[in-house]
């Protein structure tokens, strides 16, 4: 029996001029299945119609038929679904319900009447499942955006749901943390369960899908066997020429910082140029976010001094909803033009991160990649002399990524210093001109494969 079936399904947001699903017809087995596209193609859409947020949750205009374990989704409630589906979004920020690591991966059990030595048990097995045991104890304010995400797929395993829903699990993970998803992955799908992910960085599900699905302008394709071969690192390269590197910049003096007056990183000495792309590299919850809010100024050192060129500073956070709360993207960027005293067009940024068509749009009713992109574009128009970015490919493709890349390089050539926390290892090679590795307390220099040079392929790769 599948263990999800939709007939003739199509669904329209409220307020959207598209449909974002058209006419799917698809069943979904045992094993795991690749769900690939552009972004705003209907991928986390298609996903959310498994657990019921579309249309329960999200509302909206729907027909056709659905139903995941035997349930009428249409029908059955959320709270009912979520036993049957383990959800993890985009954005795991926004998913959290707790405020501790334990007691977040306890609350579905808890609603569903175990306790005592079986929650217990249940909570330490999800965790481990994800390689994340050493966070317990902790608060989920602490973690990094990596460590939140494997949190995240824990709560959604505890449960032992019939089919798992993964939207960009890997987005903010090093590459230790990816290797975990995968095999986490592996392991569900031979034992029975469906797991459908929904993916940028492809080459980590390379070795493990069964099926392909291209979503594309809402319509699904079922390519019926498994074909990222044909998607994986094709596309232009995101390269830039290093410009000319001027006066400094940035500055950290013998600085210790950390979250909550408790030290991370300890006697810190490092600077940058004007002209200069750094990346931060390094595994979660090393310290990348940390450093880069020393720099923006949104946490104080413990000891030490920062020093910034005069100018503005942008910063991109993790969670790019954070930043976004205007009627349309445009008063977005109008709105920072403004503050900067810029006469900046709007336009020309839209247009390097593709979203021109998208200016008059409500940021709320993006995708999460085109809404990561008017993040960027919200914090980088208006030519920042300092630009503080934090995994700024999350949710995006391939194409998006070649804009962001376009974006930086402008930036520089223009006298920015721009400073990108990242895992993805290709868009290091193709845009940075050093890398430091935050990692274990300390921060050192690795030297950089150069900007514009090619990468060999790697988790990092995306859909084109």
């Amino acid at each position: 029996m599948a263990r999800a079936t939709l007939r003739g399904l199509s669904y329209q947001y409220p307020a959207a001029a598209e449909l974002a699903l058209r006419a799917v017809d698809l069943e979904l087995d045992a094993g795991l299945t690749a769900l690939v596209g552009p972004s705003g193609g209907g991928k986390s859409t298609l996903l959310r119609l498994l657990n019921g947020l579309v249309p329960h949750f999200h509302g909206g205009r729907i027909s056709g038929q659905v139903t995941v374990g035997g349930l009428d989704v249409l029908r059955t409630p959320t709270r009912r679904l979520a036993r049957e589906v383990g959800f993890v979004f985009q954005d795991p920020e926004l998913q959290a319900v707790r405020s501790w690591v334990e007691r977040e991966v306890a609350f579905g059990l808890e609603n569903v009447a175990v306790a005592g030595p079986a929650l217990r048990q249940g909570v330490a097995e999800a965790l481990a499942r994800v390689g994340a045991l050493h966070l317990a104890g902790r608060r989920l304010a602490t973690l990094s955006g990596g460590e939140r995400q494997r949190v995240a797929l824990a709560s959604a395993l505890a449960l032992r749901p019939q089919l798992l829903a993964l939207d960009e699990p890997t987005s903010q993970l090093d590459q230790a943390g990816t290797e975990l998803v995968g095999a986490a992955c592996k392991a569900l799908a031979e034992e029975g369960l469906a797991v459908a992910v929904a993916e940028h960085r492809l080459e980590w599900l390379r070795p493990l899908e069964q099926r392909t699905l291209l979503v594309e302008g809402g319509r699904v394709e079922d390519l019926q066997q498994p074909a990222l071969d044909r998607f994986t690192g094709l596309g232009p390269a995101a390269s830039r020429t290093p410009g000319r590197q001027g006066k400094e910049a940035w500055a950290v003096r013998g600085a210790t910082v950390g979250p909550a007056g408790l030290p991370l990183l300890q006697d810190l000495d490092l600077a940058g140029a004007t002209g200069e792309v750094v990346a931060l590299t390094g595994p979660n919850g090393g310290g990348k976010t940390t450093l880069l809010r020393l720099l923006a100024g949104t946490l104080p050192p413990l000891s030490g001094a920062v020093s910034r060129a005069p100018g503005r500073v942008a910063f991109l956070p993790q969670n790019p909803a954070a930043l976004l709360y205007r009627a349309s993207v445009r008063e977005e960027l109008r709105a920072t033009l403004d503050r900067a005293g810029s006469a900046e067009p709007p336009g020309q940024v839209l247009g390097e991160l593709g979203l021109l068509g998208e200016a008059e749009r409500d940021p709320r009713d993006l995708s999460s990649g085109q809404r990561q992109r008017a993040a960027i574009a919200a914090v980088l128009v208006g030519s920042p002399r300092l630009a503080l970015l934090d995994e700024p490919t999350r949710g995006m493709d391939r194409l998006a990524r070649v804009g962001l890349g376009r974006l930086v390089g402008r930036l520089a050539a223009a006298g920015s210093a721009v400073i990108i926390a990242t895992h993805d290892s290709r868009l290091v090679a193709e845009l940075c001109d050093r890398v430091l590795v935050v990692q274990a307390g300390s921060v050192r220099e690795q030297p950089a494969l150069g900007a514009g040079r090619s990468a060999a392929p790697g988790p990092a790769d995306v859909l084109a």
